[in-house]
């Protein structure tokens, strides 16, 4: 184990414990008696009478292990760049107050459209950590992991999940929470 932590770079030695608090939280989503206390605290719902933890408590929260998976190797994948560009006591700020600040953003959508379903997920607070990426290296080289052959600029990049979430915001589509990817991209930027 040791010369398996000695081998990560900062970025992913710090990262570490967001996805352990991630895996730690989906496992007591499978805890029949914690489900009640998982509803109030760990999803967003501006509806809620717990308002301002669940802002916090969201962005570590995930139902299925397929978004889980999703997000964390993204965050993995661009760990080493984001801590190399703020550091490593700067990244875990901007990650926190991103994942208030795109669950806000959640919030202000749904209650301008009076569509109240509660979220989860840690989506928001990556994309600022994307778009910080993106933002600062728009001439890096990206690729969708499933189709390494088709590469494109982390600048496009940026620019295409912009798109596709604003229409998704615009348009109603509810797989993603749109409103918190556009919050958490614009606070990366």
């Amino acid at each position: 184990v040791n010369s398996w932590w000695n081998s990560l770079t900062e970025g992913q030695r710090t990262v570490t414990g967001i996805i352990a608090a991630n895996v730690f939280i989906f496992c007591l989503w499978r805890l029949p008696g914690m489900r009640r206390i998982m509803f109030t605290y760990f999803t967003s719902d501006p509806s809620s009478k717990a308002l301002c933890s669940p802002m916090l408590l969201s962005t570590f929260s995930h139902f299925s292990l397929f978004h889980m998976a999703a997000n964390m190797y993204v965050l993995w994948s661009f760990s080493s760049s984001v801590v190399s560009l703020l550091g490593c006591e700067q990244f875990i700020a901007v990650y926190l107050s991103a994942g208030v600040i795109s669950t806000f953003v959640s919030y202000v959508a749904k209650m301008a459209t009076g569509k109240f379903e509660p979220s989860l997920g840690a989506s928001g607070a990556i994309m600022t950590v994307l778009a910080a990426v993106c933002t600062k290296m728009p001439e890096a080289k990206l690729a969708i992991i499933f189709l390494p052959m088709f590469t494109f600029t982390a600048g496009n990049a940026l620019k295409a999940i912009i798109a596709f979430d604003t229409a998704g915001l615009a348009l109603g589509w509810r797989f993603f929470d749109h409103a918190a990817h556009l919050g958490g991209a614009l606070f990366g930027m």
